[in-house]
């Protein structure tokens, strides 16, 4: 029973390894209006997938502080399949306004868009850290 018991755990760990959206991870934003940039940590949350700022830099990749650090970035998005994210919102720090937004990963680059009404922005592509 103890083996079992043990095999069975095993397979619940290694299949919950394997559901682990490609998506998860550290990514490092474009620059902002200001020339810095930021790592973000996405992962779960709820039902659906998060990011948080982690750390910020600044135009010349030199860590920086930021009263930001810590702030829900991304929050809401769903995985659409086929490498598309959407129904979730963005916050753009710089110009501290939140946006409808859509993720599109391909491999280790996640091209970022998000509108509000009708105003859309191109959030640039952001690149894995890790």
């Amino acid at each position: 029973m103890r083996l079992f018991s043990t095999t069975l755990c095993a397979i619940f760990v290694t299949a919950s390894i394997g559901l682990a959206d490609p998506i998860f991870g550290t990514w490092q934003t474009s620059q902002d209006d200001n020339g810095n940039f930021g790592h973000i940590e996405v992962s779960a949350c709820d039902q659906n997938i998060c990011g948080v700022l982690k750390k910020s830099f600044n135009a010349e990749g030199k860590a920086i502080e930021s009263k930001n650090t810590g702030t829900r970035i991304i929050w809401g998005m769903v995985n659409k399949g086929g490498g598309k994210y959407g129904d979730g919102k963005i916050y753009s720090p710089d110009r501290d306004k939140t946006y409808g937004s859509k993720l599109a990963l391909n491999g280790d680059s996640l091209k970022v868009s998000g509108c509000i009404a009708f105003i859309c922005r191109d959030g640039g592509t952001w690149v894995r850290v890790k």
